[in-house]
């Protein structure tokens, strides 16, 4: 079926900028022009834009589909002050889902840093939250959590245990008393994946909501940013159903990577396996990110936060995405731990040329420096900033890495005069996927306090716009089927109530999705 769009602006975002109308056929672009000609081509379809702006849909660089899925499965602990409000928020969870003594409880979106202590609470605490379950609850960044008694000991952890049971750099926090109930990195993680699974249909309900929340962002192209094991059997399930409107991508964990390709291939359209992907350190808020400096505070003890992986175990990931020929994903936060990876990218090419056309990315480079994104692009390495950071936890980086260092976060402007080819992106459910939020966060680097962190860093919202659509279609390799609003390309779109090119960078954070199409057909659209 053809169909026509016109009567907007049409953002092309390729060259010339604007176009007049648009028309599709069977899924893909087959013409961009006049409206007086391409209508001479019979259209079985007109879409009138009615003045609204149509663009590329978005491209998410980098979230994590099934955690996000999850968080619907999960109590929001979402600018809680006190223990009191934790109390209501649990007690109001446990009453609205029927949950029974003994069952599980998972929350999320905790950050101490909005407390008024300003701390995580004692064991204690955690205990009166829910005397009657376990409980987990998982800081707002991923990277760190906390147990209450019941849930320790249902997972087997003990002060005593001689030999971590999790590989690499993690900590199970303990005092005087005994545990507290707080772990960090993979020693959370390896916990974390220890809890009983929900069941397949609570989380196909799961994926429907958070493909919807993708939808209602603009995206149409998700990304499934560390797929382990435990999720085989639920996107079995996903992919079977038939419900996948989105295209979703997926970087596995390297074990699992194999198994992944072998038992999810063909089962939809919406999905393939993209690469894999290693952690390189952990969190600037939750200060485990590894620097190449000490926090400030922390320069008398030389505390700099800590890597996770030897130069070995990279190296090996680095091998495998050159012998697979896929591409490697790495979560590199802190200077030190881009260091690393550059370090050992450098090696890795030296060795295995293809590495350079596999597009490695460093995902968040929070603080990598101006050195390294030049290096980064002499080996043809991309970089995936989470400018909305900025904004989110902004403050706390003043605090923990001083203003002068803080105001280097995400250097967005840096890497576009270091050639650098990066993307944006929100690693939801960490945020929520809004893309309209991250490209002003890009333009404004506005903090939550309302002070200006890194004004030399700010990009214009036209570069911004290029990270979620034409950067992003690059860095999936897919530069020749998404990305502009080009012939032969997927007919992919997103429609604004407003041009986000004549829009100031202060409102552009006001702009609303009205509809998202993919392969031509409407697949979202506010009520």
């Amino acid at each position: 079926m053809k169909t026509l769009f016109y009567g907007g602006k049409i953002l092309t975002m390729d060259i010339p900028l604007y176009t007049d109308a648009v028309l599709t056929e069977n899924g893909k672009i087959t013409a961009v022009g006049k409206r007086e000609e391409l209508i001479k081509q019979a259209p079985d379809t007109v879409i009138d834009l009615d003045g609204k702006t149509m663009l590329p849909a978005f491209i998410d660089a980098h979230s994590h589909f099934f955690q996000t899925a999850c968080a619907f499965l999960q109590v929001s602990l979402l600018g809680v002050r006190s223990e009191e409000d934790m109390r209501i928020r649990i007690d109001d969870y446990i009453t609205a889902n029927g949950v029974k003594p003994g069952d599980w409880i998972t929350a999320r979106d905790f950050d101490p840093e909005f407390m008024q202590s300003g701390k995580n609470p004692p064991l204690c605490v955690l205990d009166r939250l829910a005397p009657h379950n376990p409980l987990v609850i998982q800081h707002k960044s991923g990277h760190m959590g906390l147990f209450n008694s019941q849930a320790l000991r249902l997972l087997g952890v003990s002060e005593s245990v001689k030999t971590k049971p999790w590989q690499g750099s993690g900590k199970i926090e303990t005092d005087g008393g005994g545990l507290t109930g707080y772990m960090e990195e993979n020693a959370f993680f390896y916990y974390l994946k220890k809890l009983p699974l929900q069941s397949d249909s609570d989380m196909l309900r799961a994926f429907e909501r958070a493909q919807q929340k993708y939808l209602s962002y603009g995206i149409a192209s998700i990304q499934e940013g560390m797929f382990v094991s435990q999720m085989l059997p639920f996107y079995k399930t996903l992919l079977k159903s038939g419900i996948l409107k989105t295209d979703i991508t997926a970087y596995c964990e390297p074990s699992v990577y194999n198994a992944v390709k072998n038992e999810l291939h063909g089962l939809s359209g919406h999905f393939r396996v993209g690469g894999i992907k290693i952690f390189l350190d952990g969190s600037p808020q939750g200060k485990t990110a590894w620097m190449r400096t000490p926090y400030a505070g922390d320069e008398k003890s030389g505390y700099c936060g800590y890597g996770t992986m030897t130069d070995g175990e990279v190296l090996a990931a680095m091998e495998m995405s050159a012998k697979e020929g896929c591409q490697l994903l790495a979560h590199c936060n802190g200077d030190a731990a881009a260091e690393q990876f550059l370090r050992c990218l450098e090696a890795a090419v030296e060795k295995y040329p293809v590495m350079r056309t596999l597009r490695p990315v460093i995902i968040h480079a929070q603080l990598i420096d101006k050195d390294q994104l030049a290096r980064a692009a002499e080996l043809s390495a991309m970089v995936s900033f989470f400018s909305a950071h900025v904004y989110h936890w902004g403050d706390v980086h003043i605090k923990n890495f001083s203003l002068e260092r803080a105001a280097k976060i995400s250097p967005a402007a840096t890497a576009l005069e270091q050639g650098v080819k990066f993307t944006l992106h929100q690693d939801a459910p960490v945020i929520e996927p809004d893309m309209t939020e991250t490209i002003w966060c890009a333009a404004s680097r506005i903090t939550k306090s309302g002070q200006t962190l890194g004004r030399q860093e700010r990009i214009s919202v036209y570069d911004a716009l290029r990270a979620v659509t034409v950067n992003a279609a690059y860095q999936y390799s897919k530069e020749n089927t998404h990305g502009t609003i080009s012939a032969g390309k997927q007919a992919d779109f997103t429609v604004l109530d407003r041009n986000p090119l004549q829009t100031s960078a202060q409102r552009m954070r006001e702009t609303a999705v009205l509809q998202v199409f993919k392969n031509g057909e409407c697949v979202f659209s506010k009520s």
